[in-house]
């Protein structure tokens, strides 16, 4: 499947993340193009494009952008979230490691559109790479006036800031991330107020993440069209998918939004590896419940997803062969979000755990007579009535296996032992 590189165009030269390297592709020539265009105008072209944020929600990043005050006297903010901490998710990485100019050049565009002259990058604390060579890119952008005062001999002039994160989990989600930068623990705030008037130091922030970010260039040198034609109508553009498990050709992938599982799984990368056969799919991150057969001729988007009982979340397809244990599938994926929860509400700190304590009974042989039903209790007692979207994010997960593979919870118990032949 042949596809015009737009988001990972760059990647695959030598020296790809110095800033020679992407002023010989045309870099910082759309950030020249939209200096030139009023701030309003940039927004609208955003919006037109139809680009949706591609950190998980999906919101539209134009919409989100307008409603930033347009007082002049406000400080204003961009925090861009590099943190993806969504198990089987990379996209972001290969951007910041490979590719920083882009970021910093979408970044500097979406500053001018909503009149900031500070941003932060919030990347991941087990980036230590990747914040090196965005430290190394900024330095280099300050140097040759991509940054700092009067860019381009414009009266626009922006400062940029790399934060680290201490690798927990919930600060990929947007306020728990404002609260790590401003020095507190990372917890997510009560909304409203949204980000967009209370945000960073209690002013009006945007917040959106790498790929969103880097998508912001293209559109600028394309055109909103361009953009909107590409994939369906509700969820246009290029997309990156990473493609991890059991698949013969792992990675990162840049395709149509829309393109379908099975287009990915089969013709993209290479089929189930080992000539095995497919059992499930996850579409999105492990939040996103997963899809079997039936479901891999799909659009891959967002409100495919949704209306097929899953979401399109970060785009990180974790493929399943049927040597696969959903037990010990979903006991690992719950492990992790009781792990990673912040503590602050009762359900999600208390309800994973004990989700998480079934599942380890159950996949050591010591299953109960009710455990089954007793999950889905607390699945009932956690989902929509947690402070932040962790604990729904656990439910689902669990859901979405208990919905296609209830029998294998049931045989666990009953029987002291796993249903599927060759183990995980």
């Amino acid at each position: 499947m042949a596809v015009e590189k737009i988001l990972l165009h760059n990647v695959d030269k030598p020296n790809s993340h110095k800033l020679d390297t992407y002023l010989a592709g045309g870099g910082y020539e759309d950030l020249r193009k939209a200096l030139a265009m009023g701030r309003d105008d940039l927004v609208q072209l955003v919006k037109d494009s139809g680009l949706r944020g591609r950190g998980g929600a999906g919101f539209p990043a134009g919409l989100k952008w307008s409603f930033i005050p347009k007082d002049p006297s406000l400080q204003k903010y961009l925090c861009c979230n590099a943190d993806e901490g969504e198990p089987g998710t990379f996209k972001d990485r290969i951007i910041i490691e490979k590719d920083p100019h882009l970021l910093i050049e979408g970044m500097a565009i979406t500053c001018h559109a909503i009149n900031s002259d500070k941003s932060y990058i919030y990347i991941r604390g087990e980036f230590e790479y990747g914040a090196q060579i965005l430290e190394q890119a900024i330095e280099e952008a300050y140097e040759k006036g991509y940054l700092g005062k009067n860019i381009m001999g414009t009266d626009f002039s922006l400062d940029m800031y790399v934060h680290r994160g201490y690798g927990a989990y919930i600060c990929g989600e947007e306020t728990a991330l404002l609260e790590s930068i401003e020095g507190y623990r990372g917890q997510p705030r009560k909304k409203p107020p949204f980000p967009a008037l209370a945000g960073l130091n209690g002013k009006p922030t945007v917040i959106n993440n790498v790929e969103s970010l880097a998508c912001i260039p293209g559109i600028i040198r394309k055109g909103s069209k361009w953009f909107a034609n590409m994939g369906p109508e509700k969820s246009p553009g290029p997309k990156l998918f990473c493609v991890s498990g059991h698949i013969e050709k792992p990675g990162v992938y840049e395709l149509p939004m829309g393109t379908t599982g099975r287009e990915i799984i089969y013709e993209v990368c290479g089929g189930i590896k080992a000539g095995r056969k497919f059992k499930a799919v996850i579409p999105g991150g492990v939040t996103a419940p997963m899809l079997v057969e039936k479901d891999l001729d799909l659009s891959m988007d967002f409100d495919t997803m949704a209306q097929a009982g899953s979401m399109l979340g970060s785009g990180a397809v974790i493929v399943m062969d049927d040597t696969t244990c959903m037990v010990r599938t979903s006991y690992i994926i719950n492990r992790f979000f009781s792990h990673e929860s912040c503590g602050k509400c009762t359900p999600c700190r208390e309800g994973t755990i004990w989700m998480t304590q079934i599942l380890e009974r159950m996949e050591n042989g010591e299953g109960r007579p009710g455990d089954v039903e007793e999950l889905e209790r607390l699945c009932d007692n956690i989902f929509g009535r947690t402070f932040c979207p962790l604990g729904d994010g656990a439910v689902m997960a669990l859901r979405g296996c208990l919905k296609h593979f209830r029998e294998e919870f049931v045989y666990h118990v009953e029987n002291g032992r796993c249903m599927v032949k060759g183990g995980f």
